[in-house]
Parts: C-alpha cells; sequence; structure tokens
C-alpha cells in the first residue's frame, strides 16, 4: 500500500518499489498498479482501475474508472517523429489487451485522442494520433488505425487490419480480418479485403443491437438503393429520402452518408 501527495490510497503489488509514480500522479480509489509500471506527471486514473506490469501511461492523459489495462500497454507517449504529446481522453470499463499502443499528437487536428466506454481493444492494437473511438467497440489484434480516424459505436474492426488516416467507421458496422480500409465504411454494412470492398448488411450486428425487424427491412432497402444500383452518394440519398420509412437509424445512415469526405467502400 502506498499513497499520493493527494493521499489517495493506492492498491500496489508486493513489487511496488519497482513502479515509478510521479508525485503529481491524481490516482483513484482502489486502483491497483502492477510491478515496473510507469504512471507520468499529467496522468489521471479514476477509481477501480487495474493496471498490469510493464504498463507505461505518459503525457496529458485521463482514464476513467474501472478501466483494466493489460501487460505491456503504453498510452500518451508521442508518435514517432513528433516532440509534444497531444491529450488522450479515455472513458470507463474498458479493456486494454497485452502491449496495446495508444498515441496522441499535439500538432495535428484537435490534437485530442478520445475513446469511449464498455470497448474492447484486443493485444498488439496500435491507435494513432488523435482518433475517436467511441463505446461499445471491438478492435481485434494486431489492428493499427491511422492518425483522425473516427470508430462509431458498436463497430467490430476484425484482427489484423489497417485503417487508413481520416476514415470514418460508422455504428453496428464490421471489418473482416486483415483488410486494408481506404475509404468511409457507412454504417449497419460488412466491408472486407485488400482494399476493403462491401460484402453484404451486418445482419447479425443488428440483431444483437436490438434493431427492429421493421428497421432491419428499411435498412436493406438503403443497402440495396446505394450498392445494387447505379446511382451516385447524392442520388442514393435523394432516392432513401424519397422512398424509406423515416426512423433514426435511416437518418442517422443519411447523415453519414452526406458528411463523407473521402467516399465509401464499394
Amino acid at each position: 500500500m502506498s499513497s499520493n501527495k493527494n493521499n489517495k490510497v493506492i492498491n500496489i503489488s508486493d513489487n511496488y518499489k519497482n513502479s515509478y509514480i510521479h508525485p503529481k500522479a491524481e490516482i483513484g480509489k482502489n486502483v491497483e498498479i502492477g510491478p515496473y509500471s510507469i504512471i507520468g506527471p499529467h496522468v489521471k486514473i479514476g477509481d477501480d482501475t487495474k493496471i498490469g506490469t510493464h504498463v507505461t501511461i505518459t503525457g496529458d492523459t485521463f482514464l476513467g474508472k474501472a478501466n483494466k489495462i493489460y501487460h505491456g500497454v503504453s498510452i500518451g507517449s508521442c508518435p514517432q517523429g513528433v516532440k509534444k504529446e497531444g491529450q488522450i481522453f479515455i472513458g470507463d470499463n474498458n479493456i486494454f489487451r497485452e502491449y496495446v499502443n495508444i498515441k496522441s499528437d499535439s500538432d495535428r487536428g484537435n490534437a485530442e485522442t478520445k475513446i469511449g466506454n464498455n470497448n474492447m481493444i484486443m493485444a498488439y492494437c496500435h491507435i494513432s494520433a488523435n482518433c475517436n473511438i467511441s463505446s461499445d467497440v471491438i478492435m481485434s489484434n494486431a489492428t493499427s488505425i491511422g492518425e483522425d480516424v473516427i470508430i462509431e459505436d458498436q463497430a467490430v474492426v476484425a484482427g489484423m487490419t489497417n485503417v487508413k488516416e481520416y476514415v470514418r467507421i460508422g455504428r453496428i458496422s464490421m471489418v473482416g480480418a486483415h483488410s486494408n480500409v481506404l475509404k468511409d465504411v457507412p454504417p449497419y454494412i460488412i466491408v472486407d479485403g485488400h482494399p476493403a470492398q462491401v460484402s453484404g448488411i451486418n445482419v447479425i450486428g443488428l440483431r444483437r443491437n436490438s434493431i427492429k425487424p421493421a428497421v432491419r427491412r428499411e435498412i436493406k432497402k438503403a443497402y440495396k438503393i446505394l450498392y445494387r444500383s447505379d446511382l451516385n452518394i447524392d442520388e442514393a440519398i435523394m432516392e432513401m429520402d424519397n422512398t424509406l420509412n423515416a426512423d433514426q437509424n435511416i437518418e442517422y445512415f443519411l447523415r453519414f452518408l452526406r458528411n463523407v469526405k473521402r467516399g465509401i467502400c464499394r
């Protein structure tokens, strides 16, 4: 047992002398920190978080409550070739498996990497500077995402996938393993391949996330308009506006398409 300058109790393993916690770090209640881990001066860690061995958390980094961080994870260091870190904000109940690497760059964009709640980031994943990962996202082993990537709620990115910088992956979509994602992935669909191409609707994901059958039917219609007609994106949006029943999920799908800047996976 030990405490920082704020007199908050830190729960550290028997080898706590082999870890380094900067006196200015803010550590919540019931936090566990394993041996050989390093916690920097500008780090804030929420209650009930468990940090394994050989973990490094530096930079201007905030972690919420009840996160689980496994062996060898690195959070907060600046990207290669960059001299100064940006900010990292991580929510609650996330799992970061072995050797996950999370960056932020103060010289780019909004200089902040954001990760929401209840995400599973599996071993050896790399999250580049200033990305925005929403909530309930699964990233499988050895996936690498470029700078300023957005991954929205309930998306699944399978293992050993590369996502190009500035790409946006919509909610309840799925990216197959070993894919190379060069363009935006619309909500509710599956893409796969090198480069990634559309392969269908994420029916299982829609069911798991309690999307009603009537809405799933409208999503199927939207998919056919977008991918089974000769219409471009603007024409497809107009056709959907005229033919689909109004619903928040359909409206979200249309908003996503209206904001596409890099094109979509086809």
